[in-house]
């Protein structure tokens, strides 16, 4: 196997611009269809079924490696030549993967050492889906392979609209332990550190007896006796996240060299829930954003999480127009208690993407499985056939996603910006911290949630984004930064931005290293404080703070620096702590910045959240009644598309003028929406 060396990965990058995405009129919409799971006369009503809902866009192929190579060397192309021939004749595009999702059974038979391991030394054995080591020679070689034949095969067929690669890569094999792993990983240390004694130095190794003397000596942090070193675990994630981008990225260039003009991606999983894969660094490789969302059936307030992950997705972007490739019709089957979605909620949770910059709304899958471990996973076309709720729900989706066509190409603007980072999720949650029960996404969710509550609209953005154009920054729980990173959020306040904060943020460097001094570390200096030491509650304690509010989870014996003028907004008033600062803010330039050591109470964390909103000058994009979402998109010709979920069981009356592109009507000062129902407003037009 040969890998991309980096300049000829440079050699593939391109102005994405000119490529033509979605190559559809209007919204894509469709979803994953496997045909090769059914009998011809199913295959024959499909195309039919896709036409009565609008489908103009589906994924082909993503599991069908077995199917078009039964042999090795022996391929079937047959069937997939009519299915391709069938979706164009009836005005369908493919967006056709390279079938490199499971490796088929005579290929891990022939080569089990492609087989990946975990922690302890055991394979993950065929049986399910990816199946294969991401840094085996073997298998990239076969997968490599596999690529150029789909490619030469379909590269002028007239459905080709998108490449589709592997399947949401790293969803079950992120992590490989085994000695193929070993060796990758110490390549990839050798290319980031130079020498061993520069590794030794950022590891830490003088701890623990753990100083190297070869890259030869270095293993992936397989199952120890205690503790693996931390930076060890911190690097072994980036390694797999580069390693997995280094396979696509081997992949698209086989794929850009046949298909020139052909846009190429894989689909994410831009949710709290996916944490192995850095998608802010690989989204330069990609030429249009995709990902994949499902809602948490136990979680009352899914619709915020839901926006939250298409807030992440349109900030991996870069604010660009992306695509959901997949989210579920109703139940999916993966959950301990699988719930059904109502009609209203499937088209909420659509339009929700839509509405937060989506180009394309794609379901797993077209028609629902009669076999295989996703035989009980909703789809456009359920069990019992078109005569459903669900399939009239999926027309009805067709029809407004076709009336919405105008908002294709739109943006979302934002004046609040929550950072978020995949290197500081990875090093917060690792062992032996002061609370091993931490969970980033469950502390940014905090802020997002109360952000959404406010009405704001709100880009989830890297900390590496520009933030000049920001009023109001949330920073929550950024425990791993980067000096640049903090020097670009203090010039941000300087130059006018209100910046909050909050608790075990700026605490180590890139390398997992405490910056000494006290805490928060990078931060010391932008806030005016300085923290002696972690108060960190026990079980479900909290402590009163001055204002009758709570601080729960987590506590800092926090102290003013004199003379650096910032002030104590919020103190504790109980406990060991009695006297301190608990939340504090410090005027600087010609803005500000506030921390925030603790987890505050509900009512208090909206109050904080208002504060700084009205300090900003951020505010709502409509006055809205409680739990109803309201969006806007901006078109380049000056037209703004305010969209409108009510989430409630009332109907929402707002104000708002222009025509309504679901009804059609004219809307001229008084907008209601029904409960459980969306509009969308086309503003200035």
């Amino acid at each position: 196997m040969r890998r991309m060396t980096a300049s000829e990965h440079d050699a593939t990058a391109r102005d994405t611009t000119s490529l033509d995405w979605p190559a559809v009129p209007g919204l894509a919409f469709g979803g994953d269809y496997n045909p090769e799971q059914w009998p011809l006369e199913v295959q024959l009503e499909d195309v039919e079924l896709m036409g009565q809902a609008g489908v103009n866009l589906v994924s082909v192929g993503i599991f069908s490696w077995a199917m078009l190579e039964p042999r090795e060397g022996e391929y079937d192309w047959g069937w997939l030549d009519d299915v391709l021939d069938r979706l164009h004749a009836r005005g369908v595009s493919a967006a056709l993967a390279t079938a490199t999702a499971s490796p088929p059974p005579w290929l891990t038979h022939r080569h089990p050492e492609i087989l990946p391991q975990d922690a302890d030394g055991s394979t993950l054995w065929p049986g399910a889906r990816q199946a294969y080591s991401i840094s085996s020679p073997v298998f990239r070689d076969y997968a490599l392979r596999m690529t150029r034949a789909v490619a030469e095969r379909y590269a002028a067929h007239p459905a080709l609209a998108l490449w589709h690669v592997d399947n949401e890569l790293g969803c079950h094999n992120a992590h490989d332990f085994s000695d193929d792993a070993a060796a990758a990983f110490r390549s990839w240390l050798e290319a980031r550190y130079g020498t061993v004694e520069e590794l030794n130095r950022a590891w830490g190794t003088a701890f623990w007896s753990q100083r190297y003397s070869s890259f030869d000596e270095i293993l992936p942090p397989r199952k120890a006796p205690m503790f693996v070193n931390p930076t060890q675990n911190l690097d072994f994630h980036r390694y797999s996240s580069d390693e997995l981008l280094a396979y696509f990225r081997d992949m698209k260039a086989i794929l850009r060299e046949l298909t020139p003009a052909v846009p190429v991606t894989t689909n994410f999983m831009c949710t709290t829930r996916s944490k192995h894969m850095d998608y802010f660094a690989w989204a330069a490789d990609m030429d249009v954003i995709a990902t994949d969302h499902y809602t948490i059936a136990d979680d009352d307030e899914r619709h915020i999480e839901l926006a939250f992950s298409a807030d992440l997705t349109r900030g991996v972007a870069d604010g660009r127009p992306w695509m959901l490739m997949e989210h579920s019709t109703s139940a999916v089957n993966w959950q301990l208690r699988n719930r059904t979605k109502s009609p209203d909620e499937m088209l909420r949770d659509s339009l929700s993407h839509v509405a937060r910059g989506a180009d394309a709304v794609m379901f797993f899958q077209w028609r629902q499985s009669a076999a295989g471990a996703e035989k009980y996973h909703s789809a456009m076309v359920p069990h019992a056939g078109a005569d459903t709720d669900v399939f009239r729900t999926t027309v009805r989706l067709g029809e407004i996603l076709q009336a919405l066509e105008p908002v294709r190409g739109s943006t979302v603007r934002a004046q609040t910006a929550v950072l978020f980072d995949y290197e500081a999720w990875w090093a917060s949650e690792l062992d032996s911290h002061p609370r091993n029960d931490f969970s980033y996404p469950e502390e940014v969710m905090h802020w997002y949630r109360a952000l959404w509550q406010a009405g704001v609209t709100v880009d989830v953005v890297h900390p590496s984004a520009d933030l000049s154009g920001y009023r109001a920054i949330v920073v929550p729980s950024l425990y791993l930064v980067r000096d640049e990173h903090a020097q670009a959020l203090a010039d941000a306040a300087e130059a006018g931005a209100s910046v909050l904060i909050t608790f075990f943020s700026g605490i180590v460097d890139e390398h997992d290293a405490v910056r000494l001094g006290g805490y928060p570390g990078a931060f010391r200096e932008l806030l005016g404080i300085r923290t002696e030491e972690f108060w960190t509650l026990q079980g479900r304690d909290s402590h009163a703070l001055d204002d009758g509010g709570r601080g729960e989870f987590w506590a800092e014996k926090t102290h003013l620096v004199p003379d650096q003028g910032a002030t104590a907004v919020r103190s504790w008033a109980e406990g060991p702590l009695a006297g301190h600062p608990a939340v504090t803010r410090r005027p600087l330039g010609a803005g500000a910045a506030w921390y925030v050591g603790t987890r505050p109470d509900a009512a208090t964390l909206r109050q904080l959240v208002d504060s700084v909103l009205e300090e900003a000058g951020v505010a709502p994009e409509a006055e809205a009644p409680e739990d109803v979402e309201a969006v806007r998109r901006h078109g380049e010709d000056g037209v703004a598309y305010l969209f409108v979920l009510n989430h409630t069981a009332q109907d929402a009356v707002i104000t708002a003028h222009g025509r309504e592109l679901i009804t059609g009507a004219e809307v001229a000062g008084e907008l209601t929406v029904r409960a459980g129902e969306v509009a969308v407003v086309a503003e200035g037009c």
